[in-house]
């Protein structure tokens, strides 16, 4: 009788021995075959020697792909806050003595402006407005030939088309050909004041930024002095500005003027002057015991 000893010893003996001849003279049929292979794996599980154990190792990790640079074409710089811009509440107090509307001008005749055409600029008067045109570094007058004025109020509507930087222009009052006011406003947000004597110039009011002064071009702002003995106010879209003494000049006309005083010229046409007399009579001083 085989028993399972007699088997494991025979399946061991043809597993490992080295003669192919002799395991072909065993004359193996289907049932040794499966007895065979069953005896090599006991043998296998049994003595754990033999064949190596396949262990599963993890793929390799996928390699981290080295991090570039971002250039940044156009970075962020810093912007500047701009600081707003002064613009004075109404002061209807500082239009004192306003009376009746003496005078007008549409500026539908162009006899009654003085006008010239050249190659450093012209003053035109058509279409209802005066137009001043001034080439770069060219200072451009042009006066009321009828008007002449003491105390009023006088308005009138500038409307700046092309104008940078320092370029100015303005509202002359108590004029002449020789000396005269001059109200300018700047075309960085400025306004100031100034009296011309025989082409010297003497500063009456700092330049001031005013929200009321059109930054640049295209812009429109109503022009107002007020003229009463040696005070001058300046009021731009109806609201005081500031205001100054000076008693050198009383009376004369009304004008306008544009200033280009960068590398480009400077067009501003003005329009809708009208003038009020002004009646009013200052406080008196109280003395001091």
């Amino acid at each position: 009788m085989v028993t399972s000893e007699h088997m494991l010893l025979h399946c061991c003996l043809i597993v490992q021995h080295p003669r192919f001849d002799l395991c072909h003279e065993m004359r193996m049929t289907f049932p040794h075959f499966l007895i065979v292979t069953i005896c090599g794996l006991l043998f296998t599980a049994c003595s754990g020697a033999g064949l190596d154990v396949v262990t599963a190792t993890p793929p390799p990790p996928s390699p981290t792909p080295l991090r570039t640079p971002t250039i940044v074409w156009f970075p962020a710089t810093s912007t500047l806050t701009p600081q707003p811009m002064r613009t004075q509440p109404p002061t209807p107090e500082m239009l004192l003595g306003l009376g009746e509307l003496i005078a007008i001008d549409d500026f539908s005749d162009p006899g009654e402006w003085n006008t010239a055409v050249s190659n450093e600029g012209s003053a035109s008067v058509s279409r209802d407005r005066l137009t001043i045109v001034a080439q770069p570094d060219v200072y451009m007058v042009s006066l009321q030939r009828q008007m002449v004025l003491g105390n009023f109020y006088a308005e009138i509507t500038a409307r700046p088309s092309l104008c940078r930087g320092e370029d100015e222009y303005g509202f002359l009052v108590r004029a002449s050909a020789a000396t005269y006011y001059r109200f300018a406003l700047t075309c960085d947000g400025q306004a100031h004041a100034e009296r011309i004597s025989l082409r010297e110039r003497h500063i009456l009011h700092e330049p001031v930024f005013s929200g009321d002064v059109p930054p640049g071009a295209p812009g429109e702002v109503r022009i107002g002095v007020w003229a009463f003995g040696s005070e001058l106010r300046l009021f731009l879209n109806d609201r005081f500005q500031f205001s100054f003494t000076d008693s050198n000049i009383l009376s004369g006309t009304v004008g306008v003027f544009a200033h280009a005083a960068g590398e480009t010229p400077v067009t501003v046409a003005f329009s809708n002057l009208r003038v009020r007399a002004v009646e009013y009579s200052p406080p008196t001083r109280t003395p001091v015991p």
